[in-house]
Parts: C-alpha cells; sequence; structure tokens
C-alpha cells in the first residue's frame, strides 16, 4: 500500500509517497479490520492480560470485535519502531460490486457489507499513551463511512464516463469500418490506440503492415503471428501482459520496448495488435519489501 495523503507536526517523519509491502497487513488483519472498522492502541508498551474464560464454553472466546484485544508483539515492536506508542486505525471499505453503488437503507447496507473490500486505512499515531475516548471514535467512525460512500459514487461516476467514452469511440471505428477497409481506423481520427491504453498498435492486414507508436517491427510482427498461428491457432486472439511469460521465444529480442500484447483476428489471415512497453517505476518502500 502506498502512503497517499498525511498530516504531521513538522517535527515528524514524513510517510507521504512511501510504499509498505503487503506483508505488513497480513489477510488476518484484513478481516479483522473489516469486522471491527476502529482499532485503539494506547500504549504498545503496556502488558497484555490474558482472558481467562469459562471452562463450559465450547469455543474461545473471540475478541475480533473488542476495543480491549491486545496487539500481537510484532506489530507492537513495529510501531515502536516507527516511534509510534499509541495509535487509531480506521478501515475504510468499498463496495466490490463492478457498479460500485452502496444503498443508503440501513438493511440494505448490512446486507451488501458482505460485497465490501478493504479499500484503504487512516493511521493515527501518537507518540506518547493516548487514550481516544469513545464519542470520538464514533465520530471518525461515522466521517469514514462517509468517505467511503462518496468514494463508492467516485468509482461509480469515473467507471461510467469511461465506459461512455468506450463506447463512442468503438461506435466510430465500427462506422469506419463499415465504409472503409480496416486501415481506416489506423489513419484517420480516432484510431484504435483511443480504443484502448497502449503505447502503440499494429495492423496486418493482406500482407500489408500499418504502425502506430510503439511497435515492433514488421519483421517481428510477422514472427509473433507465425508464433500464434503455431501455438494459439484455435483461437479468435490472445492477450498477455508479458509476451515472455506466455512463452514467445522472440520476446527477450523485443527488450524493455514491447512487454504485453493483445491481438485478435479479423480473419484467417489478417491481425490488430495493440502493444505495452515494459514500465520501470522506482518506488520508495517504507518496510521490508521481501519480509514479513
Amino acid at each position: 500500500g502506498e502512503v497517499i495523503a498525511e498530516c504531521r507536526r513538522s517535527d515528524l517523519e514524513p510517510y507521504l509517497g512511501l510504499h509498505f509491502p503487503a506483508t505488513d497487513i497480513p489477510q488476518a488483519s484484513r478481516f479483522l479490520f473489516m469486522k471491527n472498522k476502529v482499532r485503539m492502541i494506547c500504549d504498545c508498551h503496556a502488558s497484555s492480560i490474558k482472558v481467562v474464560q469459562n471452562e463450559k464454553l465450547g469455543q474461545p472466546l473471540s475478541l475480533c470485535g473488542s476495543t480491549l484485544r491486545a496487539p500481537h508483539g510484532c506489530h507492537a515492536q513495529y510501531m515502536a519502531n516507527m516511534g509510534s506508542i499509541a495509535s487509531l486505525v480506521m478501515s475504510v471499505t468499498v463496495s466490490e460490486d463492478d457498479d460500485g453503488k452502496v444503498g443508503s437503507d440501513p438493511q440494505q447496507q448490512q446486507q451488501q457489507q458482505r460485497g465490501m473490500k478493504l479499500w484503504g486505512l487512516v493511521v493515527c499515531h501518537h507518540t506518547s499513551p493516548r487514550f481516544v475516548p469513545f464519542p470520538l471514535r464514533y465520530a471518525c467512525e461515522f466521517l469514514l463511512q462517509v468517505f467511503g460512500i462518496q468514494l463508492n459514487k467516485e468509482v461509480e461516476l469515473s467507471a461510467q464516463a469511461k465506459e461512455r467514452h468506450i463506447l463512442k469511440i468503438q461506435t466510430l471505428l465500427c462506422d469506419m469500418l463499415l465504409r472503409d477497409s480496416p486501415v481506416g481506423i489506423f489513419t484517420q481520427s480516432p484510431t484504435v490506440l483511443d480504443l484502448v491504453k497502449c503505447d502503440g498498435a499494429a495492423l496486418y492486414y493482406r500482407n500489408q503492415f500499418t504502425l502506430l507508436g510503439t511497435t515492433p517491427s514488421g519483421v517481428q510482427i510477422r514472427d509473433i503471428i507465425g508464433w500464434m498461428l503455431e501455438n494459439h491457432d484455435g483461437s479468435t486472439g490472445l492477450s498477455t501482459d508479458s509476451l515472455m511469460e506466455a512463452g514467445y521465444p522472440g520476446a527477450a529480442a523485443l527488450r524493455d520496448a514491447i512487454c504485453g500484447m493483445a491481438a485478435i483476428r479479423i480473419s484467417s489471415k489478417d491481425f490488430i495488435f495493440w502493444f505495452r512497453s515494459h514500465t520501470a517505476k522506482e518506488i520508495k518502500w517504507g518496510g521490508a519489501k521481501d519480509e514479513p
């Protein structure tokens, strides 16, 4: 996860922009954040008190929803290493549905709870022991619920706008195809590059190449076609994030220029390709990226 916003005292170390490995918040902890939206640790140095339960109980008492649940020793040590003695962590959940809709009716929200996923965390640190009273915690939880609903709406609007854009481009391209040969969707506006987010596109039509953006050479594309016909002849297309992982033997020769590819067959011998370059990104890690 990435720290995308922060508010801090000027004398504290900034965390904005830092990435923390997924192992910092294991799956069990994510489950607990879904069960208990607000997690308070008053003092990471405080000694844990053993819970004594009635011997007649058949199963151990679940403390998933308990505010008094002691932190795991590893987490307490993690906080101490950061210089954080107390913390208040609130989870932000969003709908797993494609449309991102969340009803306003409480009963409907309870039914949809199973379809929620953890989107992010709001983490408050304090350099000395601190207890946050219940009214303030409740107010924070309510604020985060409102934020989650608004976030769902933003995701929904963004998805709808993207869908409208794709349908518009698709309609224009189909109209161009009906009026002209496939070459038109490469030489006129809009082009196939406007339909798919990529770095380049290529058309192989009647033994001729039409190239847009960053693409392999005609010889390399012809080699890719031969590989597809030999290994994926029964399919109408192919999509992969990495040609090397897909088993294309000439992937190394493409180097960083081309990594991912999507291809469709428009006839038995004609193809349209979309290509994506290898993307290198510098990430600032705030934890041990390879270790829990």
